[in-house]
């Protein structure tokens, strides 16, 4: 997808965005933040991470962003006794009795893991070289997948039944971790209004996989200031107790911080943001708008915080 100059780009992605918006809310309501953390972490190359109980459409909410980018897509559902093998592929015989590898659904562009928090950590980390180098290892072999290539994964509160705690490693895979709450009152009317009736909207497809590519470059061009580079990494590095530049909030709650990953996506989200708002350049503001979802699942607490009563949010918040 060919373009005049970067601004030209720029204000592209931004009408483009507004259209996939458009689109998406003819079926979720109430949900405008999420949806646009979500695009933002698609125009980085990121993989976003949606946690809330059941019944809050983070599943419809995966399903009509895919249908509003001409992608191929897939969804995995995570249940105790899926295998890695049921997410990569597996070799099997065929009549010639040779070994040939049957994909598995992980060769898509957009995968929706489902509920991933309720299989072991053993069958999530099949995710962790797909999300981090865009590739699968199996039977010795190793394989590109498509780009893009974006993993939705969706997770109900580890304090339900039956689900397994997210190891770091593979949480750090995740750009964005984002909480999703009920809905205010006037949208829940609109919803049961319109899922209790004959009423079936349709969205349709706003993006191609060419032009998120090329929005992808086009980020990744995006000038940054240097307070603003300064700002991004000196947060990420004020979470780390311990450190020469942990911040005293760290220093009295967290058992441990962010690493360079979280500064990465400071700057790439806070380049996202700035482009969907109209801004050729990000400033501190749109580091801090992306900072919580980025940080969020990047610190632990410690005991002092948990017999406190100290949320994530609340750290985040001091930190800022």
């Amino acid at each position: 997808m060919k373009f005049k100059n970067d601004v030209a780009a720029l204000d592209a992605l931004r009408n483009k965005t507004a259209e996939l918006k458009k689109e998406i809310t003819k079926v979720i309501y109430g949900q405008d933040e999420v949806i646009e953390q979500v695009l933002i972490s698609l125009f980085c190359r990121g993989h976003v991470l949606l946690i809330g109980v059941p019944g809050l459409a983070k599943t419809l909410l995966v399903n009509t962003i895919a249908k509003t980018l001409g992608l191929r897509y897939k969804r995995i559902q995570f249940t105790p006794d899926l295998m890695p093998s049921d997410i990569i592929g597996t070799e099997i015989l065929d009549n010639e009795r040779n070994f040939k590898f049957i994909k598995g659904p992980i060769f898509a562009n957009i995968i929706l893991a489902d509920e991933i928090n309720r299989t072991p950590p053993k069958t999530q980390s099949a995710l962790l070289e797909a999300m981090q180098e865009r590739t699968v290892t199996a039977a010795g072999q190793r394989f590109e997948l498509e780009k893009p290539f974006f993993v939705l994964a969706t997770q109900n509160p580890i304090e339900q039944e039956g689900t397994y705690p997210l190891p770091e490693a593979q949480l750090d895979r995740f750009m964005f971790s984002v909480w999703l709450d009920y809905p205010k009152l006037e949208d829940e009317l609109i919803i049961v209004k319109n899922t209790t009736s004959t009423l079936e909207v349709a969205p349709n497809t706003i993006l191609s996989g060419e032009e998120i590519r090329s929005f992808q470059e086009v980020i990744r061009k995006i000038p940054v200031n240097d307070n603003v580079l300064n700002y991004a990494v000196s947060l990420a590095a004020k979470t780390r107790p311990g450190k020469e530049n942990a911040g005293k909030t760290a220093k009295q709650y967290l058992k441990w911080g962010a690493g360079p990953r979280a500064s990465q996506y400071l700057v790439l989200g806070a380049k996202t943001h700035a482009a969907l708002n109209g801004k050729y350049s990000p400033d501190i503001e749109d580091v801090k708008a992306v900072a919580k979802s980025i940080l969020r699942h990047r610190i632990i607490k410690n005991y002092k915080a948990e017999a406190e009563n100290i949320s994530i949010d609340n750290i985040i918040d001091t930190l800022l």
